[in-house]
């Protein structure tokens, strides 16, 4: 949701051309503020347990909709450490290791989604975030045209075939 109203100075915003693009303005003499709406940082993570990749349900969305683990990007943390925490804070699994996939727009959301392949251990825990888990071996997982899914295209196109 767009702001209305300077967080410099309290004036209204108004929509302006900046370097060629529409952006929010603040229109009070001497002020200059630009509301830039850098999309977000995004970690997600292919968590890979006992041969299956699990997908998890958040409680706000439809009952069969089902995806990667995901969390922002806190201040002062790498993606690595991000990803593995939310893997930690999610799942309650445990992981060491964390290898990149590649990052990936998600222009819908405004993020920008880092992705990861992370192997983990243990017993799941879910958080109160989540509804639900679903375990997927790995040769029956398809990815899916949005978000997080060209990232588990990528990564099932880069595994050793046999």
């Amino acid at each position: 949701m767009p702001a209305h109203f300077c967080p410099q100075c309290g004036g209204s915003l108004q929509t302006a051309e900046v370097n060629g693009q529409p952006r929010l303005c603040c229109r009070t003499a001497g002020c200059g503020y630009v509301h830039w709406d850098n999309p977000a940082p995004v970690v997600a993570a292919i968590v890979e347990l006992e041969g299956a990749v699990i997908l998890a349900r958040n409680h706000r969305w439809p009952e069969k909709m089902f995806g990667l683990i995901t969390g922002f990007l806190e201040k002062g943390e790498t993606p690595d450490d991000a990803v593995l925490r939310e893997v930690q804070e999610e799942l309650g699994l445990k992981a060491e290791t964390a290898h990149f996939i590649g990052y990936y727009p998600f222009f819908e959301m405004n993020q920008l989604i880092l992705a990861f392949h992370v192997p983990a251990h243990g017993e799941i825990t879910l958080n109160e975030e989540l509804a639900a888990i679903k375990r997927v071996p790995v040769e029956r997982l398809k990815p899916w045209t949005i978000g997080t899914g060209p990232a588990v295209r990528d990564w099932l196109a880069r595994r050793p075939v046999g």
